[in-house]
């Protein structure tokens, strides 16, 4: 059921274009719009990725106005990526249109499956938080 539901939501969302972003890039902007100022070498963690394919992902969104790299104040040679305002206004559009697809959705469903959808993803995200905290806290993950 999640893989069918996995999926589904693909579907749905494949409805509001990413354009002009790759699944590649729209990645690296939800980590950054997260993780404000963090260095490519830590961004390219993120990405199970090299730097120098991180680089040019970087180098694409720049391009394209939605990160913009600056020099750390600490130590010069160091880059810090940020979201530029026109890649945070990007991801509030593409949200705001993944949600309008998403409601036509669930419009047509039955009102008591709509609150018993809630009430089990409330649930759902409620946990997810708990064990992404507490894998935060574990000395042995991955931290950045």
């Amino acid at each position: 059921m999640t893989t069918t539901a996995v999926e589904l939501l693909e579907v749905v969302w494949g409805r509001a274009s990413t354009a002009p972003t790759s699944a590649s890039q729209l990645r690296v902007l939800h980590i950054l719009e997260h993780h404000d100022g963090i260095n490519l070498r830590t961004l390219a963690e993120y990405l199970a990725s090299t730097p120098p394919s991180t680089s040019r992902l970087c180098d694409r969104l720049q391009a394209a106005g939605f990160v913009e790299r600056v020099a750390s104040p600490e130590d010069r040679r160091e880059v810090r990526l940020h979201l530029s305002s026109r890649g945070r206004a990007f991801l509030a559009d593409l949200r705001a249109r993944r949600e309008r697809e998403l409601r036509k959705v669930l419009a047509d469903m039955p009102a008591a499956k709509r609150i018993a959808l809630m009430e089990g993803l409330e649930a759902f995200c409620a946990t997810a938080a708990t064990q992404i905290l507490g894998d935060a806290s574990d000395p042995g993950s991955q931290t950045a």
